[in-house]
Order: C-alpha cells, then structure tokens, then sequence
C-alpha cells in the first residue's frame, strides 16, 4: 500500500508521530517542494492508492484522475474547497473523506486579528522602515471602538468576533443564513449586507466559498465601504472582486486592505497588489500553524487507518464512491 503526500510544503509530515506509526502498515512517500506541472505531479502519484491532500493546493480534477487509476483515498484536510471535483472523484469510485478539528479554525481567526492590528498600527511598514535604517515616525489607528462588521459568524467569525468585543471593538454580523436572534445569541449585532458595509470601520470575511458568495463583494457592494475603512480577506479570494478592490485601494477610495488569499497563488510578479502600500499580505497561511497541522495530521492518519481496516470514513465526504470501486 502506497500513501503519498505530494503537497508537504511546510516540511512537517515526516517529523509526525502518527505518520511514524502509518509506516508500520503502508510505504509513505512524501514531497516537500511544490510541483511544477501536471505532468510532474502525475508522476508523483502515480503509484499511488491514497492521496493525503493538504486544503486547496492539489487540482483534484477529472484530468488527474483520469491518470492514477490505482488511485482509491483522498485523504483531505478540511472539508471542502474549490480544488476538489467531488462529482469526478465519486463517479471513479475514488473516496473522500475530510477533517473536521477545530484547530484551523483558531488559527485562522488569529491571522485575521493579526492581519487587522498589523494593518491599523503599520507594523509592516515600522519593521520595513527600521530595517533599512530609518526611524520613521507615523500614525497608526486603535481599533477600540472602530465598528467591526463579520461576514459569516461561523466558527471562524464567531471566533474574531469574540476577540475583537475583547479588544473593545463594536461587532456587527451578516451571513446568507444568518437571523438576529442567532446573532444576538452570539453577541453581536445583526446588520443587512449594504448596511454592515456601509457603517463599518473594519470588515472581515468569513464566508464559505459558494455559488452565493463568489464574486459577493463585487464594485457596487465595494463602492459601499467608507473610504476610511478596511478590508480584511483571510476565507476566498474569490468572494471579492480582485481588480475592483485594488482599483479603490490604488485610488485612495478605500483606506486600507489586509489579505491572506488571492485569485492567483501566489500572486504573479508584477500584481498589482504587490505595489500597493496600503496593503498587508501573508501568503495564504491562516490556518498553517502548529496545532492546526498536528490536528489535521492525526485526522489524516485515522481515515487512512479506517480505509485499511475496512471501517468507515469518519468524515466521508461522498461514501457512495464505495459502491462504485472496481
């Protein structure tokens, strides 16, 4: 039985302790740098009865599929994402199966806090600016008593939402499903989507990537925000119109943008974000950090154990895939 695990760019699979005790059941190959086409990563797999895919980095399309027809498991971090034909998968009799720990979810609400504090006080810019040798004074913004608008108060906005409140912040809430009693419930104020865009100082975006939410805060829902205001983008690239965004933000039209997530990854040479002053990037990491990977680690490492052992996944993403293995 041959695992593979094509995607370990942070170097962190192969010092895990539950992958030292997969390797007493099945051979596990693991490849630390990024593949360059699909044809090299291919070839990486091609051997290979199960996957371990980490969130969005693997095209898993009918086009790869296609070509590994040993292929039986994806074992997959997180439950979703716009990576993953579940449909293809399905039809080849290829499982899926998720993991659902709450550590990326911490993870992730801290970088978007972060991200906002990095933003308002500068901070990229102060370090920048020391290490080339200037103490360059300049004015940041607190964020005690700022309004923070939320979309989508689910576990990760609900999590922001809670430090924000601590940090002395106002919060608002908007979701597709979203009542006001559920968002009192949670503390916070529900607000309809044009109102918590136009009153907010902060907003941040929390939102599965769905039909609903693509291209959401497209330019009319941008041209809603103060200019004063920042936007905070840690969940899909896809829910906000790209160039609608940096056009405000190189315009002076919106204050500032703080992102974690872009329509290309990684940006190419020459974005037009890249250039801009009024941003703070990070390189899709919100939920790269210690625990998250540990947790996600042993998740992995129990469905692939379940699949041996015969037993059922146990976050199956399309269990029907069983009936239709060769």
């Amino acid at each position: 039985m041959r695992v593979v695990v094509p995607d370990d760019y942070n170097d962190v699979y192969g010092a895990s302790p539950a992958i030292a005790g997969l390797r007493a059941r099945a051979e596990v190959a693991i490849y630390t740098a990024p593949h360059g086409s699909l044809d090299e990563l291919v070839e990486r797999l091609r051997d290979a009865e199960i996957v371990v895919a980490n969130r969005e980095r693997l095209p898993l399309r009918a086009e790869l599929f296609d070509r590994l027809p040993r292929l039986r498991l994806i074992a997959q971090t997180g439950l979703r994402g716009g990576h993953l034909d579940l449909a293809a998968a399905t039809a080849r009799g290829i499982l899926v199966g998720g993991t659902a720990g709450p550590a990326s979810a911490d993870s992730t609400a801290e970088l978007a806090i972060g991200l906002m504090l990095a933003a308002m006080r500068r901070i990229p810019r102060g370090d920048a600016e020391l290490r080339a040798g200037r103490w360059s004074q300049f004015v940041g913004r607190e964020v005690r008593g700022k309004q923070l608008g939320v979309l989508g108060l689910g576990r990760i906005g609900g999590r922001v939402a809670r430090v924000a409140q601590a940090l002395g912040m106002v919060v608002c809430a908007w979701g597709p499903t979203l009542t006001p009693e559920r968002a009192a419930a949670a503390g916070v104020a529900y607000r309809p989507l044009d109102a918590l865009l136009a009153g907010s100082d902060v907003v941040t975006i929390h939102l599965r990537l769905s039909p609903e939410s693509r291209g959401l805060l497209d330019r009319s829902k941008l041209a809603l925000l103060k200019p004063t205001a920042l936007l905070v983008n840690t969940a899909r690239a896809a829910i906000v119109d790209e160039a609608a965004l940096v056009e405000r933000l190189r315009d002076g039209r919106l204050w500032g943008a703080a992102l974690d997530v872009y329509g290309e990854e990684p940006p190419p040479p020459g974005h037009p974000l890249l250039a801009l002053p009024n941003v703070v990037l990070s390189p899709h990491v919100g939920w790269v950090a210690e625990g998250a990977y540990a947790e996600f680690i042993a998740d992995v490492v129990a469905t692939i154990e379940a699949y041996l052992d015969g037993r059922p996944l146990p976050h199956p993403l399309n269990p029907e895939a069983a009936d239709r293995r060769g």
